[in-house]
């Protein structure tokens, strides 16, 4: 199938993929409203935010330039010393964002 992305096929083509987000998204509280978030329910829920992010940051630092690499070791100290979220990924874009600037290459 082919969309046309002149005209009216962007329009199309954002309008499916915002379908299909927010579809995904309330899908997820739809089926989540029939579990009952029990202690080992939390744990799970826990453990999967922390998952997610070592799946998709650990590519990054295997095939990732310098400035990824040094960007995750500023986001991980941060994160150690503050246990804050918010603090450490700003740690971790303002390095990448220094190195880049600085040594760029």
């Amino acid at each position: 199938m082919n969309v046309e992305t002149a005209g009216l096929g962007v329009l199309v083509i954002i309008l499916a993929m915002a379908s299909v987000t927010l579809a995904t998204r309330w899908g997820g509280v739809f089926v989540m409203s029939f579990v009952p978030i029990s202690y080992r329910v939390k744990q799970f829920i826990h453990a999967m935010s922390g998952s997610v992010l070592v799946a998709i940051l650990a590519p990054l630092a295997v095939t990732g330039d310098n400035a990824a690499r040094l960007a995750l070791l500023a986001t991980a100290v941060t994160m150690l010393l503050l246990k804050k979220p918010l603090p450490a990924i700003a740690a971790g874009i303002l390095v990448a964002a220094l190195f880049r600037q600085l040594w760029p290459g």
